[in-house]
């Protein structure tokens, strides 16, 4: 009990400490997350009236108005003795969610104030708010601070990177912070788009020059299905949902645009006649595109052009230029002439009168608007953009070669392709090494362990080293967690691919967990795994042997089912609140032991990690069986493992394997538990081991008696049987009469007489995996039937109405997970039956509760991520 008392009080210390220091922590320094801002921040005129300008632009005692489009302020000192009356202007105020809606890892935008001088300096920047719950506790919000100012006194016009600084190619590095790369890269992003677009209005930076178009004229007319076709008018559709309002079939709004400038198109849209009028009315240089809303109640026109004569609904952008509009850019139209063109609700002609646009070049249109937080009901800035390009065969020569901007995190990919390739090379060289493991152990015994160790403990050091503080690639469950919910919501490639190591090493996780278990990552290549298991070998190796013990397997099995309990609890809390999850999933010492330092964190974090590798003194990885999360959530498919470790007839009543198990992973029968090993592979090494394996020492003592031959050792574990004298058989009496330990429970069939071959033995199994009431069960249990058959066609009606805007994707989860703890109690009632090994082999087995558990929450998960994955490409589902 003494492991209980250690292991509780660990637990206990830690979350005391937490939740006494995390009001403070919270007060002292996480001042803006979640900061409460005015309702009216992204609508009020008076901007500095609203937000602390002055910290961002010291120096300045007054401000202007919002200007401009995107908006902006002037900030203004003493009064200017050349110009009576008036202030000298000493730079510019802006709020970067005015400019940009970029997402931080939390997929919310982190609220910038940014102030420039006249010649495009940094001169201050604030965060007034952001919703990043790794820089709650996990990282101290004033590492966010730091990373800021790194940008005081750099220009505008500077290449800004994070990372290294390249002067060869004229960018400028800023660190990075440790554990945080997807949000400071964001926030590296937002601070050049708005410097850059505030820049590019007062003249700081002067526009991009590009060739105007020239045209290759058909002379003929289009309808609009063949203008669609073509690509010379494009749709731009906001749903309700887009912006925070209750889902509905009608779009928020729904327009269309295409380019009047060129003579085919023009006179296809708008008719001879406009085409000319039009033309006659534009300067050289100018362009000019038609919008219509054929649907919604919202305005692209908006309100401003009333006002003062702004259009603040639309913008157009060419690369890194936005065009705004005023009334004077702005003309009637009073319909569409192409054949076939739909009828429009609101519609207009702008002109583009600056000469960096050109129509031969791809550009955007941009539907500015307001994004209400339906938890909050906080407004935030929103922009929705289609993409225009007038099409090949329309310009002579074809449309020109235009460079696009990198994404940030391909550039982080190439600026890291060194260590990147070294990462994957280690990666690909430990599947192979682990692939080729029988040659491995064939060539080890129980006394000399090498040819495996030295490969493992390789694996080990380079995944202490280079993986968890080289590189800080430790794997969380913070990440499965995000990962579920973009798989459900919002699936968003760019955010996972910004930590090229993170992205890397969970594709050889999700690889290697189905084709061998979790054992291969959690047991070689997880760095805090690692880290605990050396600690543990080392003190045995300098006298601590002595102190070292085994848990009880009867504690050993109740306290392993702790991790799962963890993990379903995160995962349910994750479901209400990803901030909260992220707090609670500090039961993960990797961020304090690899990312941010124990140095660095309040004293809870600290004495949690030493009281965990100070036990890993005396037992061997305590952490990984009783406490991980991340394990628990790789323990579950690796029920479904494609190969699993060797095991013989006589493993059943021998123990030396399970003596031998640090993992405690091999029950009272001889069966390896793929969801607790973590793959040390000592029991590989005594399945082959003459000397130690006992039912072969046995047979090997046998044999030298009678003077027979020593035949090599087979597959299945014995000596190749002899063919000069009748088989002997050299499995036990005993064992011959007790369970297969090759299985991991008793081996069963669904259908009596086994799956039928083809497309019937398919369809039996579509069958199986769908309807979980079994023949008896259905007639037995008739109730229980008609109960759970109600609840299905309610989770299935959960997603119709979903379909069809009326239920949330909250409450299909919840329809969802009700269904799954139904099919879970159904099926042990009437098909307790799993599949083992490859999906493609008929072969089954008795299910016991962690089988059934893990069968039908990953079944589930695929056909529910499957359905939100359709309905959302359908455009049905928020």
């Amino acid at each position: 009990m003494s492991t209980v008392r250690l292991l509780a009080s660990a637990l206990a210390a830690f979350w005391l400490g937490l939740l006494t220091l995390m009001p403070v922590d919270r007060v002292a320094h996480a001042q803006s997350y979640e900061a409460k801002l005015p309702d009216d921040l992204a609508s009020h005129p008076a901007l500095c009236e609203r937000v602390p300008c002055t910290e961002v632009f010291p120096g300045a005692q007054a401000f202007s108005a919002r200007m401009g489009q995107p908006p902006y302020v002037e900030a203004y000192g003493e009064a200017d003795p050349q110009q009576p009356g008036k202030r000298r202007l000493l730079g510019y105020v802006m709020l970067s969610t005015d400019i940009t809606d970029t997402p931080a890892y939390s997929g919310k935008p982190v609220v910038t104030l940014i102030g420039m001088d006249l010649q495009g300096r940094y001169v201050g920047v604030k965060v007034l708010k952001h919703s990043e719950p790794i820089l709650l506790l996990g990282i101290p919000e004033k590492a966010l601070v730091d990373f800021n100012n790194q940008y005081l006194g750099k220009s505008v016009k500077d290449t800004i990177e994070v990372g290294p600084s390249r002067p060869d190619e004229n960018v400028l590095g800023v660190d990075a912070i440790s554990g945080a790369t997807v949000t400071v890269i964001a926030q590296n992003q937002v601070m050049q788009l708005s410097g850059s677009a505030v820049a590019r209005q007062v003249g700081i930076i002067a526009p991009t020059v590009r060739e105007p178009a020239r045209f290759v004229e058909h002379k003929r007319r289009y309808n609009w299905s063949e203008l669609e076709q073509m690509g010379a008018v494009q749709r731009l559709r906001v749903m309700p949902e887009q912006v925070g309002l209750d889902r509905s079939p009608e779009p928020f709004i729904e327009l269309w645009f295409g380019d009047l400038n060129h003579p085919d198109t023009g006179r296809s849209l708008i008719g001879e006649r406009g085409f000319e009028n039009l033309h006659d009315q534009l300067k050289p240089g100018d362009n000019a595109f038609f919008v219509i809303r054929t649907a919604g109640q919202e305005s692209f026109k908006g309100s401003g052009f009333v006002r003062g004569g702004l259009y603040d609904r639309i913008q157009v952008k060419q690369g890194a230029d936005a065009f705004t509009f005023r009334d004077l850019d702005y003309l009637n139209l009073y319909g569409l002439e192409a054949d076939g063109a739909p009828s429009s609700t609101e519609s207009g002609i702008f002109i583009i009168r600056k000469g960096a646009f050109s129509a031969a070049h791809p550009w955007r249109l941009a539907f500015l608007g307001n994004r209400v937080d339906r938890a909050t009901g906080h407004r935030s800035f929103a922009t929705f953009e289609a993409r225009y390009w007038l099409p090949d065969e329309l310009l002579q020569g074809g449309r020109p070669v235009v460079q696009e901007p990198e994404a940030p995190w391909v550039r982080i990919w190439k600026s890291r392709a060194v260590e990147i390739a070294l990462f994957v090379a280690l990666l690909v060289a430990v599947t192979v090494v682990y692939a080729l493991r029988d040659q491995l152990t064939r060539r080890s015994t129980h006394k000399n362990k090498w040819p495996v160790n030295a490969f493992k403990y390789s694996a080990w050091a380079l995944s202490i080293t280079f993986v968890g503080f080289g590189v800080m690639a430790q794997p969380s469950i913070t990440q499965v967690l995000t990962w579920f919910h973009s798989l459900l919501f919002q699936w968003t490639w760019s955010l996972f691919l910004s930590d090229p190591f993170i992205f890397v090493f969970w594709i050889f996780i999700i690889v290697t967990v189905f084709l061998f278990g979790r054992g291969l990552f959690c047991g070689w290549m997880c760095p805090f795994g690692s880290l605990s298991e050396a600690i543990y070998k080392v003190a045995g190796k300098i006298g601590l042997k002595r102190w070292q013990r085994r848990v009880p397997q009867r504690l050993h099995d109740r306290l392993k089912w702790l991790k799962y309990a963890i993990f379903f609890g995160l995962l349910v809390v994750s479901m209400f609140s990803m901030g909260l999850a992220e707090v609670l999933a500090e039961v993960e010492p990797f961020k304090t032991t690899f990312l941010v330092g124990i140095t660095n964190r309040s004293w809870p974090y600290g004495l949690f990690v030493a009281a965990i590798l100070g036990l890993s003194i005396f037992i061997e990885r305590p952490y990984c069986k009783y406490i991980c999360p991340l394990g628990a959530s790789l323990a579950m498919p690796s029920t479904f493992r494609w190969f699993g470790l060797r095991r013989k007839q006589d493993c059943n009543s021998c123990k030396a394997c399970a003596v031998g198990c640090g993992a405690q992973a091999i029950d009272a029968d001889g069966r390896i538990d793929h969801r607790e090993c973590l793959h040390c592979l000592d029991c590989m090494v005594l399945y082959t081991d003459e000397k130690g394996c006992p039912p072969l020492a046995k047979e090997r003592k046998r044999r030298e008696r009678d003077g027979l031959l020593i035949t090599p050792i087979g597959r299945d574990g014995y000596y190749i049987p002899l063919t000069v004298i009748p088989a002997v058989s050299q499995v036990s009496a005993k064992a011959a009469q007790g369970p297969d330990p090759r299985m991991p429970t008793p081996p069963a069939q669904p259908w009596p007489g086994g799956r039928a071959p083809g497309v019937r033995g398919l369809w039996q199994e579509l069958v199986h995996h769908l309807w979980p009431w079994s023949r008896d069960g259905w007639q037995n249990q008739r109730a229980l039937a008609y109960a759970g058959l109600s609840l299905a066609l309610a989770a299935t009606a959960a997603w119709v109405l979903a379909a069809d805007g009326r239920l949330s994707a909250s409450a299909i989860i919840g329809w969802w997970f009700g269904w799954s703890v139904y099919e879970v109690l159904i099926r042990m009632q009437g098909k307790r039956v799993v599949k083992d090994g490859p999906w493609w082999r008929a072969r089954y087995r008795e299910a016991n509760w962690m089988d059934m558990l893990s069968y039908v929450g990953f079944k589930n998960l695929l056909i529910g991520a499957t359905l939100f994955l359709l309905l959302k490409s359908l455009g049905a589902l928020a």
